[in-house]
């Protein structure tokens, strides 16, 4: 059985705003602050892992140990299926060193040219990781294809571009409430709380 959660304190270890308004929305419920790594002043480990959970783990583990106190982190991307699962764990790079995904999604759109297939999916890996070394990690994912041009100005990363299955709105268009429910970062935070977390209290 994994580690039980018992802390109210979480150190999250991203420096990307949204990623850490869509946690802090996620924990509010169970009582627990997310703090964000970059609040803190940690630096931001190389990612030289070859899959969404090894660069979690690293992540996770460099804040821990920086912060002296449990930390959460997730490694997310894109893989689309007409790309052989690019950009995949290089999602954010794709963006370049400014974070422009404006120019990451027309790279995208660029690299389908001529291609009919849309399918793409998200993928979300989360690492829980205490000071002691101990480590939980999971892995969510969502399907559905792409669309072009961008739709919505909420979310981030990819989101504009990105149609779930089974929605007329594209994760960019949706309200974040309902992005929660359904996208990989939920599927693998459910994964999470089942195995690490107590229900949130009863209102």
């Amino acid at each position: 059985m994994a580690r039980r959660f018992t802390g109210d304190r979480l150190v999250l270890a991203s420096h990307n705003a949204g990623k850490i308004a869509e946690f802090r929305d996620l924990f509010a419920p169970r009582g627990i602050m997310i703090v964000g790594a970059g609040e803190l002043g940690l630096p931001e480990p190389e990612e030289t892992g070859a899959s969404f959970a090894a660069n979690a783990e690293l992540k996770a583990r460099a804040a821990a140990e920086a912060a002296g106190l449990p930390a959460l982190a997730d490694d997310s991307g894109l893989a689309v299926a007409a790309l052989d699962g690019a950009p995949g764990i290089h999602s954010a790079r794709w963006a370049g060193p400014g974070r422009d995904f404006a120019a990451a999604m027309r790279r995208v759109e660029k690299a389908l040219a001529g291609k009919d297939d849309r399918r793409a999916r998200f993928v979300a890996a989360l690492a829980l990781r205490w000071p002691d070394g101990e480590c939980v990690t999971v892995e969510g994912q969502v399907q559905g294809r792409l669309v072009f041009p961008p739709r919505g100005e909420r979310g981030f990363g990819y989101d504009p571009i990105f149609l779930p299955e089974g929605r007329s709105l594209t994760f960019g268009e949706m309200d974040p409430a309902e992005k929660h429910r359904v996208s990989h970062r939920a599927d693998a935070f459910a994964k999470l709380m089942a195995a690490c977390f107590d229900p949130p209290p009863r209102p």
